[in-house]
């Protein structure tokens, strides 16, 4: 028997889809996460889904992914507050700044607000490179999906390129979640999949000039973890 849902949808959402509400037919013992895949079958939602988190809705409650639905219930995508600019992401030749991270992904209904950083170490310097666009767009998407994972409040990341003395930050995570184990999870996973997907390469440089390119793996596909637990 068909499942009929009821989807409101809001702001930029809105926008893009062209409507502010729809209806979507799902098998029975349907949940969110099958509402979510059928709506990705709408090209203007699916770009979206890709980098920008959200929060679900059920019949006005906050839900996740596996909440079932049941017919005529109302499910509500509620893109971020502030009107949908999504994770802050930052590939700069700047220092970058754990405190400004932290204050970036502030909410008032956070219980914790994790930052980690990748710091050079053993080496005069690092020299950083970046195929710079595709890697702001993987580590937003990246964060997207920490968040939606996880149940993140907010996400934020920079990752320096060009030179970085030794003991400097080359890439700084910092996420915010209504509880210590999202936020440490959520970090985690994102610094991990940052090492592992964004076109990022580096450079040693040791104190006499000689210099060597660090080995390396094929970059992951989306959603493959990193082998390694070093993020300097």
């Amino acid at each position: 028997m068909a499942t009929i849902v009821h989807v409101r949808l809001f702001a930029i959402l809105k926008e893009r889809a062209g409507c502010d509400s729809l209806e979507i037919e799902l098998g029975e013992s349907a949940t969110v996460a099958d509402a979510l895949e059928r709506l990705s079958e709408r090209k203007p939602l699916a770009d979206l889904f890709a980098r920008m988190p959200m929060r679900l809705a059920v019949n006005r409650e906050y839900a996740d992914p596996e909440t079932p639905l049941r017919a005529e219930d109302e499910l509500a995508l509620v893109p971020p507050i502030s009107g949908g600019a999504g994770p802050h992401v930052r590939v700069t030749e700047e220092p970058i700044s754990s405190a400004a991270l932290a204050a970036a992904v502030a909410d008032p209904g956070a219980g914790a607000i994790v930052t980690f950083q990748g710091v050079t170490r053993e080496v005069e310097r690092l020299d950083y490179e970046a195929y710079r666009e595709m890697a702001e767009e993987r580590i937003a998407a990246i964060l997207a999906e920490c968040a939606e994972r996880h149940g993140l409040l907010g996400a934020a990341a920079e990752h320096r390129v060009g030179p970085v003395a030794l003991g400097e930050p080359a890439v700084i995570v910092a996420v915010a979640a209504a509880h210590r184990e999202e936020a440490f999870a959520g970090a985690r996973e994102a610094i991990d999949r940052i090492k592992a997907e964004a076109p990022i390469w580096k450079r040693e440089v040791d104190g006499d000039g000689s210099a060597r390119w660090v080995e390396g793996q094929a970059p992951a596909l989306g959603g493959e973890r990193s082998a390694s637990g070093d993020a300097g």
